[in-house]
């Protein structure tokens, strides 16, 4: 049987994965509330 504690401890996520969580949080995404607080902002 599989011994999950065991297995999580083992676990790395890859590289790639963490290269593109850093990049998708170092990125000023603009989003829908920007967007509406632009057009509001600009009546």
């Amino acid at each position: 049987m599989i011994d999950f504690d065991e297995e999580i401890k083992k676990f790395e996520p890859s590289k790639e994965v963490n290269e593109a969580e850093e990049a998708v949080y170092n990125r000023d995404l603009t989003d829908l509330t920007d967007v509406m607080i632009d057009i509001m902002s600009n009546r």
